[in-house]
């Protein structure tokens, strides 16, 4: 008797978790420390560039800034203001709601490096009282020049007395080069020089078109690392990623590795053509690194108003945020996290079919009932619809659900019961 329950009481103890989880991304190098990491969000810019977006209504925009606070945004652009006076009126609101209600983000505008375009933010930020960072963006790559018909000379006078011009107003210079991921190293390293030498104390290195890859980004950030070492003044280095071929992500954690120390992206990947970085996926890996600590409780929800606000749907199997990502209907997985629930912990249950626990991010483990299920979904899915899951009934759910070319909701599950 005392030997039987001490071998009970072996299979019913929580393993240490280190034992459960063999982590084979500790031994490639993947997560190595980074230094302070920061996080801007371009969700209310770049993200309505998509051309399906929609502009939403300032009561939107100002619940989405809320919302970015929650998961830890450091900073967020507000929008163009030199684009309309709704623009204008839009930015002013929103530095007002971060003055207001004491919003631990900074504000920044975008902003051509025309004296037209930085004149509009300057203004606001003299009128709201707070200080607004202006993202004066100009293209530096060969292509882009020749489409243009510019010259580097013409680029550096721009440069020069639009950072000029927005560091003698008193406002705070981010200067972004378009395009700097197909830019000559010399080209790169006479434009920032030449900002920072006019002011600028953050620089912005983007792949405008999606051209990177992660060892490219590497290579690209120590180079712009070394101009900025040169200049002997203590600059920032942004990235601005974005998704055409797929490696948005990817490549921010490289750019974060490398060096730079504030990452952009918007809510779910929205933006021009096929989308910027998806802040909800940097934050999960940034997270799941150990890089950050932020609380993502609110992710889901941040992701969703925004997606509701810009009228652009969420993809149903979109990494965490999506409707399906942590949901299943096939036996064996289903089977897995009842087991592990039955065990009574939840850790086990919220990583034994999942990469990302949903915990992490407000959600929960869901098992649903399709053509794909087994028993065992059909008695979990009875019990959370307070329904005794005797035999007779699973048999019935379970040969509807064969019979079915979907996952049954619950109308169908408990009218499967009626017709048995």
């Amino acid at each position: 008797m005392e030997r039987s329950l001490k071998a009970k009481e072996l299979t019913t103890a929580i393993p240490n978790e280190s034992k459960l989880i063999y982590d084979w991304n500790a031994l490639s190098g993947t997560s190595e420390e980074v230094g302070l990491v920061e996080f801007n969000d371009e969700t209310l810019r770049d993200g309505l560039q998509s051309p399906s977006a929609c502009d939403p209504s300032i009561e939107s925009k100002l619940q989405i800034l809320h919302l970015m606070e929650s998961i830890g945004i450091n900073s967020a652009s507000l929008g163009l203001p030199a684009a309309s006076a709704r623009q204008r009126n839009d930015v002013k609101r929103l530095a007002e709601e971060i003055r207001d209600e004491s919003l631990g983000i900074s504000p920044n505008c975008a902003a051509r490096t025309v004296i037209a375009d930085i004149e509009p933010i300057i203004e606001v930020g003299d009128e709201v009282g707070i200080p607004i960072e202006v993202a004066c963006f100009i293209g530096s790559s060969p292509i882009r020049q020749y489409a243009e018909d510019w010259n580097i000379d013409l680029l550096l006078r721009h440069s020069e007395d639009a950072v000029k011009f927005a560091v003698d107003h008193g406002a705070p210079v981010m200067f972004v080069t378009e395009d700097t991921t197909r830019t000559p190293p010399e080209t790169v390293a006479r434009l920032y020089t030449a900002a920072i030498e006019a002011g600028a104390r953050r620089i912005c290195v983007c792949d405008t078109v999606g051209h990177a890859t992660p060892p490219g980004v590497r290579s690209l950030i120590a180079f712009v690392k070394s101009v900025v070492s040169k200049t002997g003044e203590d600059v920032a280095i942004d990235w601005h990623g974005h998704e055409d071929r797929y490696l948005g992500v990817w490549n921010t954690l490289a750019a974060l590795q490398a060096g730079a120390s504030r990452a952009h992206g918007t809510a779910f990947g929205v933006g021009e053509r096929c989308g910027n970085t998806a802040m909800d996926q940097l934050l999960i890996n940034c997270r799941l690194l150990g890089w950050i600590s932020n609380d993502l409780s609110m992710l889901s929800k941040y992701c969703k108003v925004a997606s509701e606000a810009i009228g652009i749907p969420i993809p149903s199997n979109h990494p965490v945020v999506g409707i399906d990502a942590f949901r299943t209907g096939t036996g064996v997985h289903a089977a897995a996290v009842i087991k592990a629930q039955a065990k009574g912990d939840e850790w086990l249950a919220d990583r034994v079919y999942s990469g990302v626990p949903a915990s992490m991010v407000g959600r929960q483990q869901q098992i649903e009932v399709g053509p794909m299920s087994g028993a065992s979904n059909v008695e979990y899915r009875l019990q959370a619809l307070g329904i005794e899951p005797n035999p007779d009934r699973v048999t019935a759910v379970l040969l509807a659900a064969k019979k079915a070319d979907h996952i049954l909701d619950d109308k169908e599950i408990k009218a499967a019961l009626v017709v048995s």
